[in-house]
């Protein structure tokens, strides 16, 4: 009898531990329950919208590869990159990886002549971070990894599809054995791509319009929130705190411990909250995850973001700084010099926020006024990259907004613009749209896809100054607003490659951002 409850007890215990085993594998660890601090209980007012994990995460960039050195850049929010991504491969199986040194194939070559679609994460993702995006699967040693780039094609001499992951320390890349993905998932991709704006590769892979790409100007009218609302929201007990004004005008609240100081007039706050952890581990996913969650309960997001890593972390896990990058139209927003805006960023110690810093201007649901502008491509885009004064430190171009405040009617102007990224992460002004009114004259490109531009413009007027004062600017990330009638064309195309989409399904969903983040406010600084 003794023997038979031994043995019970044996398999009781088993069962347990096997239990936990499966918890400790398949979850992930710091991204449920914690112990509540007195930041969390904060009885925090309701402000803007809350979001959730999964709405921040995505690819900064999508780059398709058509074969015969032919690409195109497709951005966050934009018609076919939701097709894409939401709705072909997020779906989708990635496990069985191999691990290979970079060199394992000449890269150059594949995304010369290969059919293919790459996913940009400029710095790198964590793999925790991934997840919450695609469904991946792998041993400990690629789950510690950190991700920027995923690319997927076919091999233009056989009918095999190939699926790599990169890791951000730009040495390693890991290879999906069995992706869930077949040549006709591959040719669809590119079906999409079929009647965008082609991009041209520099020597050192910044990927460059062939012509000139549509974008518009907006002016929206905002409000803001009352820095006593913020300090409400922010402080234990707003009773104990005291109110000063610096030498700037700055107004600053204190409760002795943590410091709410409040610029421009009232719309942009740096709150701080100097307590720090003694733990060493500060994991950039746990980070992420809690920074989401703080943003919820403190002034909420206005409008669409996306999360931007800012830096590249060695260790792949150490990861203090977390940024949301603000869309608008499709486009990130960055700010106008000397003008705060378009971006939340908070400093973390082990998911304890140290610094938190933001715009409390919430914008009106419909733009004042709204008016089409045309930002360079081909010869002109390109010598403005090749006379910018830190050339040789260039990483990226992007199309953003950038944000113009007019104070005296309380309206912000969000005027197209490129914007250059350097290896340090500064963001600069490299060229502005082309005056108002400039219509590029048609080119080959626009009735055959095939066919190379020229970029000939028939002598287009200049474009309104460029970025060459090394005037920083905080933002991330673009978007190509769609050439009158592209949705049609590559919906045609995609019937010709045999892709199931719908035109009109495509052209609603491209009008609407959120259909692609559910609202989340950062951006590189």
């Amino acid at each position: 009898m003794i023997e038979k409850a031994k043995t019970m007890l044996l398999v009781l215990l088993v069962s347990i531990s096997l239990v936990q085993s499966y918890m400790l594998a398949y979850s992930m660890p710091g991204l449920g329950a914690t112990v509540k601090t007195e930041q969390d209980i904060i009885n925090a007012e309701p402000l803007g919208m809350p979001s959730d994990l999964d709405s921040v995460i995505a690819p900064e960039e999508m780059i398709i590869h058509f074969g015969s050195d032919k690409h195109t850049v497709l951005y966050p929010g934009t018609t076919f990159y939701d097709m894409i991504l939401r709705g072909r491969i997020q779906g989708r199986e990635f496990k069985g990886f191999q691990r290979n040194p970079v060199s394992v194939l000449n890269w150059d070559e594949v995304r010369r002549n290969d059919m293919g679609v790459e996913l940009r994460f400029p710095n790198g993702l964590p793999i925790d971070l991934l997840k919450k995006l695609l469904k991946v699967q792998g041993d400990l040693l690629f789950l510690n990894e950190m991700i920027d780039r995923i690319w997927i094609f076919k091999t233009s001499d056989t009918e095999v599809v190939r699926t790599f992951f990169f890791t951000a320390d730009g040495e390693t890349v890991y290879e999906s054995t069995q992706a869930d993905l077949t040549v006709r998932d591959v040719q669809d991709y590119v079906g999409f791509g079929e009647y965008q704006t082609k991009y041209a590769v520099t020597s050192d892979g910044i990927y460059l319009p062939s012509k000139p790409i549509q974008s518009v100007e907006s002016i929206y009218g905002y409000e803001t929130y009352s820095p006593d609302l913020m300090q409400r929201n922010l402080f234990f007990d707003p009773a104990t705190t005291k109110a000063l004004k610096d030498r700037n005008g700055s107004q600053i609240f204190t409760d002795g411990k943590r410091g709410l100081q409040v610029e421009q007039n009232g719309m942009w706050i740096i709150y701080t909250d100097p307590a720090a952890s003694q733990s060493v581990d500060n994991l950039l996913g746990e980070n992420v995850f809690a920074s989401v969650e703080y943003v919820n309960s403190h002034g909420g997001w206005d409008g669409s973001h996306l999360f931007v890593n800012t830096e590249y972390v060695g260790d792949g896990k150490a990861g203090r700084v977390v940024q949301f990058q603000q869309y608008l139209d499709h486009y990130p927003v960055i700010p106008a010099p000397h003008f705060q805006y378009g971006r939340i960023r908070l400093t973390m110690q082990q998911r304890f926020v140290t610094e938190y810093t933001r715009s409390l201007i919430t914008l009106a649901k419909k733009a004042d006024s709204r008016e089409p502008r045309w930002l360079p491509g081909g010869d002109d885009l390109k010598a403005a990259l090749d006379q910018y004064e830190r050339r040789s430190e260039a990483v990226r171009v992007f199309p953003a907004l950038q944000a113009e405040p007019q104070l005296e009617e309380r309206k912000l102007k969000f005027s197209p613009v490129w914007v250059v990224q350097l290896a340090d992460g500064t963001q600069d002004v490299l060229l502005h749209a082309y005056p108002r009114g400039y219509v590029p004259p048609k080119s080959d490109e626009d009735d055959e896809p095939d066919k190379e531009s020229g970029g000939d413009h028939s002598s287009p007027p200049p474009a309104n100054g460029s970025g060459n004062n090394g005037s920083g600017s905080n933002g991330d990330g673009g978007k190509e607003t769609l050439d009158a009638g592209s949705a049609d064309k590559s919906a045609d195309a995609g019937k010709r490659t045999g892709i199931d989409t719908d035109a009109d399904a495509g052209k609603d969903k491209s009008m609407d951002v959120g259909a692609v983040f559910n609202g989340t406010n950062l951006g590189p600084g």
